[in-house]
């Protein structure tokens, strides 16, 4: 089986390259690829060659084609040597890196810009450009959310982790009434207890318990009656938020979630947020969470564009592999509207672009994306 893909590479790869022997060489777009094409990530580097085929295919001019290069993963020495033979080729624009913690190597090499599908930051920093759905571009398309909803008291709950203090830099950018954070623990033993403060639900548990020792000794129609009621509860209160933002991922986030339906959390009354999720239905499967809301790309265009890979290339693409797609359309026009491409101020662009993740601008040297919100309901993925 692996001979086979192997097979399959060396063909794009040479489909890639093909299009150089049919154009002169100051009409060719010649455009750059750090992936991982051995090693662990062998498989999101050869999702990242197949996207690109699929993307050149919708371009259709034969002036463009990919140089690929395997880059490795966080090993710098690999990277170097792969941007070095880019310079060799006169190659100007690459796609790529993929880590943000590749930027540092990358912008030693000022004369190549380089577009990454990096989310980590969306402002242009030298020569790099970072086309992630950004996190600032999440947290704003949320804020308008609650807004809209006529939410008054938001807490933002994130892990304490690597990426603490990146996220707590981003939040300074909302603008909420009654913002709070709160941070817990990843570990899942020690998570619902975090999120057991932050509810107060000791006290809730309490608050009912007291209520119900009023009633339990008497015997009249209307105290046996609000006995039965409270016999319904788990909890006496509400919480001191009306609107919750989670920035966690995977079976983090699903016990994030498990935990404020331990917690009693009313759904009816409390909006339950979070961010990006690639549309990941595992979260139909363990989420008891009645509606959950988040941004996102368009899902419509990912669906399509998963179909297409998969009637193609009889697997699913890697999710930052739309990313790269957008990023091949993006260079092109950039390409086509300054006859070259110098320097990421070739793509300080005034209107927007549309690209098949939705559309996203070029403002104050800064990429944002107009995201909408999806609500998970049940067991699908619906436009709010």
């Amino acid at each position: 089986m692996k001979k086979k893909v192997l097979i399959l590479i060396s063909y794009i790869i040479l489909i890639l390259n093909s299009n150089l022997l049919k154009a002169d060489e100051n009409k060719i777009l010649k455009v750059g690829l750090l992936a991982p094409l051995t090693g662990q990530y062998e498989e999101l580097g050869n999702s990242l060659l197949y996207s690109l085929q699929l993307a050149l295919s919708e371009i259709d001019d034969e002036n463009v084609f990919i140089i690929p290069r395997d880059a490795g993963f966080n090993n710098k020495e690999k990277l170097r040597k792969a941007i070095q033979s880019f310079e060799e080729q006169n190659v100007s624009i690459v796609i790529g890196p993929i880590s943000y913690q590749d930027f540092d190597e990358a912008k030693k090499f000022s004369n190549i810009t380089f577009i990454s599908p990096s989310n980590i930051s969306p402002e242009f920093g030298n020569n790099i450009i970072s086309v992630g759905i950004s996190l600032d571009s999440q947290l704003k398309t949320l804020e308008k959310f609650i807004k809209k909803q006529k939410k008054n008291k938001t807490v933002i709950l994130f892990p304490d982790n690597q990426y603490r203090p990146l996220i707590e830099k981003k939040l300074k950018t909302l603008n909420l009434n009654n913002l709070k954070t709160f941070t817990y623990n990843p570990n899942p033993e020690v998570l619902t207890g975090d999120i057991e403060i932050l509810t107060n639900y000791s006290q809730r548990k309490k608050n009912l318990s007291l209520r119900k020792k009023l009633y339990e000794d008497k015997e009249d129609e209307q105290s046996m009656k609000a006995l039965e009621r409270l016999d319904q509860l788990y909890t006496l209160g509400g919480v001191n938020f009306d609107s919750v933002i989670i920035v966690d991922f995977g079976n983090s986030l699903k016990s994030v979630l498990t935990s404020l339906v331990y917690t009693d959390v009313n759904q009816n009354q409390v909006l339950i947020t979070t961010v990006n999720q690639w549309f990941d239905e595992s979260i139909f499967y363990e989420n008891t969470i009645k509606e959950l809301y988040y941004p996102s790309i368009n899902y419509k265009e990912f669906k399509k564009y998963n179909d297409i890979y998969f009637k193609k290339f009889k697997s699913y693409p890697n999710e930052i592999t739309i990313l790269t797609y957008d990023a091949l359309g993006l260079i092109y026009y950039a390409w086509k509207e300054n006859g070259n491409i110098n320097s990421i101020n070739d793509f300080s662009f005034k209107n927007k672009i549309k690209g098949k993740i939705g559309t996203f601008s070029f403002k104050d040297k800064k990429v944002l994306q107009d995201l909408e919100i999806y609500k998970v309901d049940k067991d699908r993925f619906s436009k709010f």
